[in-house]
């Protein structure tokens, strides 16, 4: 069975869960924070899901691979965001490891895409 459009992926769907509650967590940051930490992390959610979407529009499973290592790069920015945060202070440890488990369930999935497209070429 053929993936048509990229709403279906699963992955896709996790991301853009993960990217609400970014932006649910951020929402209580520190006011002067609002163009930082806040909007990177803000950014850098919404880069997983976009680039997976944009990667499956693409017209070649090579352009697809491409935009999967940037989303997966997107990933390890968010990780890295969220410490930090939790670092400041800005988070509690529930709150940021509850994303982070997400994401590496997210990360496992992207890898394996990765795997399962290159297998393709």
């Amino acid at each position: 069975m053929s993936i048509r459009s990229y709403q279906e992926l699963e992955v896709w769907r996790l991301s853009m869960d993960s990217v609400k509650r970014v932006y649910q967590l951020t929402s209580s940051f520190p006011r002067d924070e609002r163009f930082g930490l806040c909007s990177q992390l803000q950014r850098s959610a919404v880069s997983i899901p976009s680039n997976i979407a944009e990667g499956h529009a693409r017209e070649s499973t090579k352009e697809f691979l491409y935009h999967i290592s940037v989303a997966m790069g997107s990933l390890a920015e968010v990780e890295t965001q969220l410490l930090l945060a939790k670092e400041l202070g800005y988070s509690n440890e529930s709150d940021v490891g509850g994303l982070l488990t997400a994401l590496d369930r997210i990360g496992r999935m992207l890898r394996g895409l990765k795997k399962s497209l290159k297998a393709k070429l």
